[in-house]
């Protein structure tokens, strides 16, 4: 008897886990869409650039034509993979450290991470914060890859992406240690 109710509860347990696990409705993603939405709204919509314009920001910056600040917010293994090269980096669950390191609300700020998602988060709180000239580069890493520019980082120097993947292929699932 009591090996029927222990089994019982097992089952029970296990379909509950697979009950969620497969149900597609996050109740929670569309409450996020919203929130999401909200960031982005706070942004200006001629401050929201794309590739082509952070690459003629980028080189006006890199060779001292123009002072603006250009920060990656991807996570710090993100950034240590790859960066775009002369970039700086805060993650952007440390967003409220920027006010501490740059203080002059009329500063020009560009912000990206690997898409666009975090930048918007991240750019929606800097207007809330009080900066008045923040631009999201909307492509972020990937759309700077797909344009063909060159990424470094500490052990390789400088490279291209020829091909940017979301997920591993199957070829490299095939030879991971599980």
């Amino acid at each position: 008897m009591k090996k029927q109710i222990i089994l019982s509860l097992v089952i029970v347990l296990f379909l509950c886990m697979a009950s969620m696990t497969f149900a597609g409705d996050n109740p929670l993603k569309a409450q996020e869409k919203k929130v999401n939405a909200s960031f982005a709204a706070l942004i200006p919509a001629d401050k929201v650039i794309g590739v082509d314009q952070f690459y003629q920001v980028y080189q006006d910056v890199m060779a001292g034509k123009k002072k603006a600040y250009m920060i990656d917010v991807r996570t710090y293994p993100e950034f240590d993979a790859f960066h775009i090269e002369g970039t700086d980096h805060i993650n952007s669950g440390l967003m409220y450290s920027i006010p501490k390191k740059i203080k002059d609300p009329n500063a020009e700020i560009y912000v990206w991470c690997r898409t666009s998602k975090r930048a918007k988060y991240t750019v929606g709180f800097l207007y809330k914060y009080g900066y008045k000239n923040v631009w999201l580069y909307n492509g972020g890493v990937v759309g700077w890859a797909k344009a063909g520019h060159s990424f470094v980082n500490k052990f390789t120097g400088k490279f291209k992406i020829t091909e940017y993947r979301k997920h591993p292929s199957k070829a490299e699932k095939s030879y991971r240690i599980r």
